[in-house]
C-alpha cells in the first residue's frame, strides 16, 4: 500500500480507482470497494443498509417533528408563538445548507470516521493532524451526550406521564430518572448487539412509525384543540427571556430548532455498512432534510395554534409544555398519555440509532489511535459483526453520566447541552477545511453526489450560519441567570477540549497521524 506521510502537501494527492484485487466486500458494490481502497481500510463490517433503512436511521435519530414538540419550551420562552415558527423556519433554511455541504463530503469520502476523517484529508497540511484529532474528540463527546440526552428525555417523559396519571400518589426522586436513563440506554445497547444485523429492517419499520405517528399527533390537535387566531400566532413575537430585544430573543430561541435539526451526520458514521455508500448516503441525508424538515414545520405551526396560555403550559407539572398542550387539547389524561407514548417510542428509537452512531465513531477514531486503549476499542466482534468493545464502553460512559443526575441535575443538564455545541463545532471545522481547499483551487476527491458550481456558495453560507448558532448555543434560556438556569456547557466543553489536548501532547501526538496517511496516492 502506498501512503502519504503527514508532512506531505495534500495538493499532491491524485484520486485513483482501486485495482480489482479480489478482496471480499461483505455485501458492498464495486464502488464501495474502490472507496474503501482509496481511504486505505479493509471492509470489516457488513454492508446491509439500503436507501430506506438509511433514511429511517437518520430521520428517526433526528426526530425532527418530535423534537420540535419537546424542545418547544425554548421557542415559547424566547420568541413566543410566532417567534417559535420563525426561528424554526430560519433554522431549517440555514441547516439545509449545512446538510447539503455534508452530503457532498460524505459522497467524497464515505467512511465511519466522518468529520475527523474529512478534516484529516481536506485540511491544510500543517494543521491536518491537530485539527483532525480535536474534531475526533469533539465528535466522541457529542455523540455520547446524545445517547444520554435521548435516554434522559424518555425518562422524563415517563415521569411526566406518571405525574398526570397519579398526581396524589407519586413523589419525584432524582434517582428514579437515573435508573430509567440506565434502563433505556441498556435496551438500546441490546438492539445494537443481538439485533445488530436486523437493524436495517428495524430502522425501516421505525420510519413507518415515524410517519404514521406524525398524523397520530397532528390530527387530534387539529380536531380537538382550541385554536388561536392567525393574527395572534403569526403576529406575535415575545421576549419572555428578558433579553430586551425581540430579535435577540429569537436568536437565543434558535436552540429549540437546533435540537430538532441537528444530527444529519449520524448516517455518515454508518457509511461502511451502507451498500453503494457514496451515492445512497448523500441521497439519504437530503431526503431526510426534505421529510423531517417539512413534517417539523407543519407540526410546529400546528402546535403554535394549539398552545393557548403560554405561562400555563410552561409551568406544567409534567415538565414538558407539549404534554400539557395535549392534555388541554383532548381534555383526557388517557388521550394525552397515548399521544405522549408515541413520542416516547420515537425518542427511544432515536436512542437506538444514537448508540449505533456513537459506537462507530469510537471504533473509527480508535483504529486511527485517537483514543486511549485504541487497540481494544477498534476490534470488531465476529459473532455480532459490530465493534462490541466500543459499544460496551459507550454504555458504561452513559451509565456514569446518568449518575451525575443524582447529585446535581444542573450539572447533568449542562452535559446534555454539550452535544449540540460539539457537533456544531465539528461541522464548522470540516466544512471550513473543504471551503479553504476550494478557495485555494486544490484538488478534492470526486463526488458521485455533487452541487457542482454551487458548492462554494453553499459551504460559505453553511459556515456563517453555524458560527451564529454555535455562539447562541452557549446562551442561557433567560437573561436573569441563577445557578440553576445558567448554561454551564461552555465550561464543560472547554474542560473536555483541555483534557483532549493534554492527552494529545502527552501521548497521542506520538501515535496519532490521522487517516490522511492511509489515503491512496499515485506514486
Amino acid at each position: 500500500m502506498s501512503s502519504m506521510p503527514v508532512e506531505k502537501d495534500t495538493e499532491s494527492i491524485s484520486y485513483v480507482k482501486c485495482p480489482e484485487d479480489g478482496r471480499p466486500i461483505r455485501g458492498g458494490t464495486t464502488q464501495d470497494k474502490r472507496d474503501m481502497w482509496r481511504v486505505g481500510r479493509d471492509q470489516e463490517l457488513n454492508r446491509n443498509f439500503r436507501f430506506l433503512s438509511v433514511l429511517g436511521f437518520t430521520a428517526v435519530l433526528m426526530c425532527t417533528w418530535e423534537a420540535a414538540l419537546f424542545g418547544s419550551s425554548y421557542g415559547l420562552t424566547d420568541g413566543g408563538k410566532g417567534g417559535m415558527i420563525y426561528t424554526y423556519m430560519g433554522g431549517l433554511f440555514g441547516f439545509s445548507f449545512v446538510i447539503l455541504s455534508m452530503a457532498e463530503m460524505a459522497s467524497m469520502a464515505p467512511t465511519s470516521g466522518g468529520q475527523y476523517h474529512w478534516v484529516s484529508e481536506f485540511a491544510q497540511p500543517q494543521s491536518q493532524r491537530f485539527l483532525s484529532y480535536i474534531t475526533g474528540w469533539i465528535c466522541v463527546l457529542g455523540w455520547h451526550t446524545g445517547i444520554a440526552g435521548c435516554s434522559y428525555t424518555v425518562a422524563n417523559m415517563l415521569v411526566g406521564l406518571v405525574a398526570i396519571n397519579y398526581p396524589d400518589s407519586y413523589t419525584y426522586e432524582a434517582w428514579h430518572v437515573t435508573l430509567l436513563v440506565i434502563a433505556v440506554a441498556f435496551v438500546a445497547f441490546l438492539f445494537n448487539t443481538f439485533l445488530a444485523q436486523k437493524l436495517p429492517l428495524i430502522e425501516g419499520i421505525i420510519l413507518i412509525i415515524h410517519c404514521f405517528g406524525f398524523f397520530g399527533i397532528l390530527i387530534p390537535l387539529w380536531v380537538l384543540a382550541p385554536i388561536s387566531s392567525a393574527s395572534e400566532v403569526f403576529g406575535s413575537i415575545e421576549d419572555r427571556g428578558g433579553w430586551g430585544n425581540n430579535g435577540l430573543s429569537c436568536l437565543v430561541g434558535l436552540v429549540g430548532p437546533l435540537y430538532a435539526l441537528i444530527g444529519p451526520d449520524s448516517a455518515v458514521h454508518m457509511s461502511e455498512e451502507i451498500r453503494d455508500s457514496s451515492r445512497v448516503l448523500p441521497l439519504g441525508m437530503v431526503w431526510t432534510l426534505i421529510l423531517n424538515g417539512s413534517t417539523g414545520l407543519v407540526m410546529i405551526v400546528t402546535y403554535a395554534f394549539c398552545v393557548g396560555n403560554i405561562d400555563e403550559v410552561l409551568k406544567s407539572q409534567t415538565g414538558f409544555a407539549f404534554i400539557q398542550v395535549f392534555l388541554n387539547a383532548t381534555g383526557s389524561v388517557r388521550a394525552a398519555t397515548g399521544m405522549t407514548v408515541v413520542i416516547m417510542i420515537m425518542q427511544f428509537c432515536a436512542a437506538i440509532s444514537n448508540v449505533a452512531t456513537t459506537s462507530r465513531q469510537v471504533y473509527a477514531f480508535a483504529r486511527d489511535k485517537g483514543l486511549p486503549f485504541s487497540d481494544i476499542l477498534s476490534k470488531v466482534n465476529m459473532t455480532f459483526t459490530v465493534p462490541l468493545n466500543a459499544l460496551c464502553v459507550s454504555l458504561v460512559i452513559v451509565f456514569l453520566l446518568s449518575l451525575i443526575n443524582i447529585a446535581s441535575s444542573i450539572a447533568f443538564n449542562a452535559i446534555m447541552s454539550l452535544g449540540t455545541a460539539a457537533l456544531l463545532t465539528s461541522y464548522i471545522i470540516s466544512i471550513s477545511c473543504v471551503r479553504i481547499k476550494r478557495w485555494k483551487k486544490q484538488p478534492l476527491p470526486p463526488a458521485r453526489w455533487s452541487m457542482g458550481k454551487f458548492s462554494p456558495f453553499v459551504d460559505t453560507v453553511s459556515i456563517l450560519f453555524l458560527a451564529i448558532v454555535l455562539t447562541f448555543s452557549f446562551f442561557p434560556l433567560t437573561n436573569h441567570v441563577t445557578p440553576d438556569s445558567m448554561n454551564w456547557s461552555i465550561v464543560i466543553f472547554s474542560g473536555v477540549v483541555i483534557f483532549s489536548l493534554t492527552y494529545y501532547f502527552a501521548y497521542a501526538k506520538r501515535v496519532y497521524h490521522g487517516p490522511v496517511t492511509r489515503v491512496r496516492v499515485v506514486e
